[in-house]
């Protein structure tokens, strides 16, 4: 005997629990697969139209798809089932905390992301700053708290109260911790240390600055290895940065001729090659004039240095290679004769 479309609503109406439970995740399964989509498709859409990064994008609506799949799961619960008014109270309780959290979560990925978009644009690099995500995501998930505390006819007097006693007591307890926090605010704040930077501290550890969170630093080495400093360390380091004001540098190549060589020829021949270097190699800034300047009259020979410019620091070692292969070769050509060490 077939049932009429109105009994099978009077059916799902008074289903009972079982039937409550099984439409609720029927609907958060397809608003969570549903919502999936539909974020993705507007991550693209906005990427596309906007020039903001995709992943900016899916950081701000990280979480959203299954969150929102709860709310939906709530709401045709509610809407389709005839309950118990106290059942229909404590889920619209519930329904109203997921929506709050939903909020919450993506006012904080919205506001970090944005950060970090506008870091990317001025540094004309990517950055990952944790520690200022780090504090505004407690920063809106406390606000969100005391909004939920309200919400719920809870005072927060009482909880400032104990926060405030209790704060004293943690202050004094995470002394080292609150400084590598406070240390790496400030250091941000300075503009003194970019995320992306190249730097050598006075310990002669040097590494271009990777991440910078509550508690330390991260160095990636030339060699791909990580350097962990503390914050306050760093703090309290003298150190070099060789991206600020820029990242160019000017380095300094030592050689030694013997006597008899015309230094005419010699400054000549090594100048036309240090503009060759620099013009054609991907490391040398082109337009800078290299510079010869003879600085010794030494037992054996004559020493001088030639001054050549880098786009970066790191890039000093691949660029010395390339000038003494081409300089030894150049003075091999005109007869110009390098002086041998002896031990």
């Amino acid at each position: 005997m077939s049932m009429s479309l109105a009994d099978v609503v009077a059916t799902i109406q008074h289903g009972g629990p079982r039937l409550t439970a099984a439409i609720f995740f029927v609907a958060l399964v397809l608003g969570i697969v549903v919502l999936h989509y539909v974020f993705l498709g507007l991550v693209h859409i906005l990427s596309r139209y906007t020039k903001i990064p995709v992943h900016i994008l899916r950081h701000v609506v990280r979480f959203m798809p299954f969150m929102t799949g709860i709310c939906a799961g709530i709401y045709a619960a509610d809407s389709f089932m005839e309950l118990p008014d106290f059942v229909e109270n404590h889920i619209d309780m519930i329904f109203y905390n997921v929506v709050a959290v939903t909020v919450i979560l993506f006012l904080a990925h919205l506001i970090s992301a944005f950060l970090q978009y506008k870091m990317t644009q001025s540094q004309a690099r990517n950055s990952s700053t944790s520690i200022l995500t780090t504090i505004i995501n407690i920063f809106v998930y406390a606000s969100g708290l005391v909004i939920l505390l309200n919400a719920h006819g809870i005072s927060i007097s009482p909880l400032l109260t104990a926060m405030g006693v209790g704060g004293i007591a943690s202050a004094l307890a995470l002394q080292d911790t609150l400084a590598n926090l406070f240390s790496g605010i400030m250091t941000l704040v300075s503009k003194q240390i970019r995320i992306g930077d190249y730097i050598k501290l006075s310990t002669g550890a040097s590494g271009r600055v990777a991440d910078m969170n509550w508690r330390n630093t991260t160095l990636r080495t030339s060699t791909g290895n990580l350097i962990i400093v503390p914050n306050k360390s760093m703090a309290a380091s003298t150190l070099m940065n060789y991206e600020q004001p820029l990242a160019e540098c000017t380095i300094s190549n030592p050689l030694t001729i013997t006597y008899g060589s015309n230094l005419e020829q010699v400054e000549e021949v090594t100048l036309a090659m240090a503009r060759n270097i620099l013009a054609n190699s991907q490391y040398g800034v082109t337009g800078f004039e290299p510079a010869v300047r003879y600085k010794e009259l030494g037992e054996y020979g004559i020493s001088f240095d030639v001054v050549l410019r880098i786009r970066n620091v790191v890039d000093e070692a691949v660029l010395k290679h390339q000038f003494i292969k081409a300089i030894y070769q150049a003075y091999q050509d005109n007869g110009i004769h390098l002086l041998e060490r002896t031990a």
